[in-house]
């Protein structure tokens, strides 16, 4: 397959980017060219900026897998330039674009967010984070109809991945594990290594439409427990620390979250697919 990345050099895409070498994929990226720049020496890249696809414009591809774009402008500058480059477009969206963050088992056509009246789409905020790929999603559909697919994803762990990355730096410094969500809540997470294959997986099989890709509930304190257990003397667990350091925020007391141990989204139609899931640790 001839495969166009877009992004491709930090967090899950170089997982997308060594799975498609080692698979035989024929890889071009397109990126900055400024994380990272010496990986996949042996790899084509276009340099270039989202805002600025033009460069895209002298190739084809049997799939495109956009790893970076959020800002609703950029993604619908490439579809434009890639609409007839490509046989498929494989977008990585979230599951931050679920309107309910209490209900459990919302399958791929549970209520999305709406978008706000009057927000830029050129433009980043957290707050817009979850419309933007909600609108994203749905440019992308009109673009290419059966031949685009979204794949949302809760938290993605693993090598390269930040996410929880400040657990890995205090059971390194032997300090205590902060974590401002409530031991009980529960949580999904899909490891980077898994989600990559998936990406890949319906990129050249062109298989169309949403897919939630989440593993299975656990609670925070399972998962934490399971990041203690890999060292001889773990630090403890800091339930109440006032900052939340995944966002350098306050830490919020007033945040509604569904306490359901099915909770968010379900994965069944990802896990048809073949995504096994990987243990805590592993």
């Amino acid at each position: 397959m001839r495969l166009l990345v877009l992004g491709g050099t930090k967090n899950l895409g170089r997982h997308v980017v060594e799975l498609a070498l080692d698979a035989g994929h024929e890889v071009t990226l397109f990126n900055r060219g400024r994380t990272n720049p010496s990986l996949f020496p042996s790899v084509r890249r276009i340099v270039g900026e989202r805002a600025a696809p033009q460069a895209l414009a002298a190739g084809a591809w049997d799939g495109v897998i956009d790893m970076p774009g959020f800002l609703v402008r950029d993604v619908a500058l490439s579809a434009a330039v890639l609409r007839d480059r490509c046989e498929h477009y494989t977008y990585m969206s979230s599951i931050a674009v679920y309107a309910s963050r209490t209900d459990a088992g919302m399958t791929e056509s549970a209520r999305l967010l709406d978008w706000p009246v009057g927000a830029p789409e050129d433009e980043f905020t957290m707050d817009l984070y979850g419309p933007s790929k909600v609108r994203c999603e749905s440019l992308l559909s009109a673009t290419f109809g059966e031949r685009t697919s979204a794949v949302r994803s809760g938290f993605v762990v693993g090598p390269y991945n930040p996410d929880f990355g400040n657990w890995g730096r205090a059971l390194a410094h032997g300090v205590p594990m902060e974590c401002a969500a409530r031991a009980e809540q529960p949580v999904q997470y899909i490891d980077a290594r898994d989600l990559a294959a998936f990406l890949l997986h319906l990129t050249a099989d062109r298989l169309p439409g949403p897919f939630n890709a989440v593993g299975p509930t656990r609670t925070m304190a399972e998962l934490a427990e399971a990041w203690r257990s890999v060292v001889d003397d773990p630090p403890p667990i800091d339930w109440s620390p006032e900052v939340d350091a995944a966002s350098a925020r306050p830490r919020r007391r007033d945040v509604q979250v569904c306490t359901s141990r099915r909770s968010g989204p379900d994965s069944t139609p990802c896990r048809h697919f073949c995504i096994p899931g990987r243990p805590p640790v592993g």
